[in-house]
């Protein structure tokens, strides 16, 4: 199990670096095996940059993140590539994966390099054929050409047939649909739900409401750097209860319906004595019995349905730390 206990990732700004931009803050969550965990926020909201603090490409300001119970923040060395057998990404542009001058197979050869110099030539092979197949692709046709001549989904899902070749227990996806036509958009989703099915945990981050809807068991909303609703996918989306996730869902272009100005599909916010620093991005930001405070609270306001910074009436609610 990968788990982010509350994580935050501060950058130094300014001239002299004298000031500090909080770019994600006291982030928590688990991605369990053989589960898919949608992080969804729009552009700027943090998820980039958990994506990359998990892969350990950018240091933790606050926090921990465990894998197996391990900290991962002092990993170094051999212990580093141990725990990148494990922990692999996909990003938004697969062709940025790929060096132009070399032939595809080349990302394969990496791999080997780094964790099967013993393998026989034959056995490699027969290890990498069956991976590309695996992700629904013709080693034949695949394997001898060169990044511009294969689509953008084949690359795609020929960077998910190497991380296969690894002992992997966490993907982490980043976008790795958005730069892909509607056809690949599903065949790449069919594969990491087949890849959820043979027990890898992933992490799905996305700016899609639709997608994270289709392919995940748990969803977590960030807006700007924090978590404001998170919980099993379903009740997320089928009882929206931050101002936030409902101006989200209610964004989203629906074929058989006028489209409408966002604040006439919102209603009040839960009515309490709590606010939150977000209702800025909430039309009706000031409604009576709502104040902004320092920090967002998560409260469960159904079993495992949980929402940042309202102070909720019914008492046995369970806040969370």
């Amino acid at each position: 199990m990968l788990s982010l206990n509350r994580v935050s990732k501060i950058y130094s700004t300014g001239t002299f670096g004298g000031k500090e931009m909080t770019a994600v803050r006291d982030v928590s969550f688990d991605v369990n095996t053989g589960e898919v965990v949608s992080l969804i926020g729009e552009s700027g909201s943090g998820k980039t940059t958990i994506g990359k603090m998990i892969l350990k490409l950018i240091d933790i300001s606050h926090g921990s993140i465990t894998l197996d119970e391990t900290d991962i923040s002092a990993v170094r060395g051999s212990a580093l590539k141990s725990y990148y057998e494990h922990v692999q990404g996909v990003f938004q542009d697969p062709f940025s994966s790929y060096n132009p001058i070399f032939k595809a197979d080349r990302v394969f050869g990496l791999i080997r390099s780094e964790y099967f110099r013993g393998v026989a030539a034959s056995e490699w092979s027969d290890k990498v054929d069956a991976a590309v197949r695996s992700v629904a692709l013709d080693p034949g046709q695949v394997l001898n050409k060169y990044p511009h001549q294969l689509s953008g989904g084949q690359l795609q899902r020929l960077l998910i047939a190497r991380a296969l070749l690894l002992d992997l227990k966490i993907l982490v996806a980043d976008e790795i649909i958005s730069m892909l036509d509607a056809s690949t958009r599903i065949d790449v989703l069919n594969l990491l739900a087949d890849l959820k099915s043979r027990g890898m945990g992933i992490l799905f981050i996305t700016h899609d409401l639709s997608l994270g809807n289709y392919i995940s068991e748990k969803t977590v909303i960030l807006r700007r750097g924090a978590v404001v609703e998170m919980g099993e996918t379903e009740k997320v989306f089928g009882h929206p209860t931050h101002p936030y996730t409902r101006l989200l869902v209610s964004s989203v272009p629906q074929l058989h319906k006028k489209w409408t100005q966002i604040e006439d599909e919102l209603e009040p916010p839960i009515a309490g004595t709590g606010g939150c620093p977000f209702h800025d991005a909430y039309p009706l930001a000031g409604h009576q019995g709502v104040r902004p405070v320092d920090e967002p609270t998560l409260v469960e306001i159904e079993e495992g349905h949980f929402v940042g910074c309202f102070e909720l009436e019914n008492e046995t609610s369970r806040q969370v730390a």
